[in-house]
């Protein structure tokens, strides 16, 4: 069948503890809908880990105010190497996660009251929308972006993945993955300077190209209809030389280790990505039908971006709807397109309280 991207599933955050991680992005974030949980070796994923298997230990968890979910990952037969240097904007791959929030001033007043990293007020980016940063538990830093999309209204106040800050070596050389792959075909901004949104961080006063993406199309996936839009910024440091984020560590350490996107198609996909000329690091459809993680199950790739961005795409075969009853959902037997409503309403059974 056609490739077709349905939105952004997931953003692979890596951690030092994998159950203070899911407490602490459960409380203050919302990601209270535990998907599946499993702890396993990394068996595929060898062009990224210096060609050895590692034990990790992964809990998929999702906010159903919509956008897309965490994959929380933790090394578990090594030590976690945290990054090597402070990371400033521009920095080669994904250096901040993006959330998005119905209303961006209940949003920072919360945050505020319960004493949470804040870097600033709220300000606007360069195309007027109002965001702010914020620092997790790690240091991580995550973007929340006022946005008027809700799936379904909960008690937190932000949303789930609203896309990624990702610093790449050069524009032009990074665009094709995410205008031609990915398909976020519209330009909201093309910017350079320096940025008073970027107060209080490293590097805030150097100058900068940022590049807002958006998708024109409507995704029309299974889960589309909780993913919501999304966005992708692009930037450029112009007066310093950037360094890998991953610089002396391996794919799952501490930080934000991969994008990915749910899809319909893996095999028209690898031609795509092939043509384009950016083949598979990883495809777990070249050797099985179906990749099992245990309460979940399907086929996963990646690509990697010029700038080092690993994304992964996953084509969802399985995945658990009330787990007390052994109900799951086989996708696999169902005409592409949106899940009902009521369908969505069992994904509550799985919140973590």
């Amino acid at each position: 069948m056609a490739t077709q991207i349905n939105g952004i599933q997931q953003l692979g955050v890596g951690v030092t503890d994998i159950h203070e991680a899911f407490a602490w992005y459960r409380k203050y974030f919302g990601m209270d809908i535990k998907m599946f949980e499993e702890a396993a070796m990394a068996e595929l994923m060898l062009p990224h880990t210096d060609g050895v298997p590692r034990e990790r230990h992964a809990i998929l968890a999702l906010n159903l105010e919509g956008g897309g979910g965490f994959e929380i990952w933790q090394h578990t037969g090594k030590k976690p190497q945290a990054p090597l240097f402070e990371i400033q904007p521009g920095d080669l791959g994904i250096f901040a996660g993006k959330l998005k929030t119905a209303d961006v001033d209940i949003a920072y007043q919360q945050f505020k009251k319960w004493n949470l990293n804040l870097i600033h007020e709220i300000t606007a980016d360069p195309a007027g929308t109002r965001h702010f940063f914020i620092r997790d538990l790690y240091g991580n830093l995550w973007d929340v972006v006022s946005d008027p999309f809700v799936f379904k209204k909960q008690k937190s106040v932000n949303g789930g993945v609203y896309g990624i800050m990702a610093g790449v070596k050069s524009i032009e050389e990074s665009l094709p993955v995410y205008q031609s792959i990915l398909g976020y075909d519209v330009v909201e901004y093309d910017k350079t300077g320096t940025f008073e949104d970027f107060k209080g961080l490293p590097g805030a006063e150097k100058q900068y190209r940022r590049v807002l993406l958006a998708h024109s199309q409507k995704r029309y996936g299974a889960f589309s209809p909780m993913f919501g839009p999304s966005r992708i910024e692009l930037i450029q440091c112009l007066d310093r030389k950037p360094r890998e984020i991953y610089e002396g560590r391996l794919w799952g350490d501490p930080g934000f280790i991969h994008l990915c996107f749910d899809i319909n198609g893996m095999d028209g996909l690898r031609d795509l990505v092939k043509d384009k000329g950016f083949p598979f690091t990883v495809d777990s459809a070249r050797d099985m039908d179906t990749f099992d993680m245990g309460e979940a199950a399907g086929s996963f790739s990646y690509i990697q971006a010029p700038e080092g961005t690993l994304i992964e795409f996953v084509e969802t075969h399985k995945i658990p709807l009330v787990k007390k009853l052994g109900w799951s959902l086989d996708l696999t037997r169902r005409k592409p397109g949106p899940l009902p409503g009521w369908m969505f309403s069992l994904f509550s059974v799985m919140r973590v309280k």
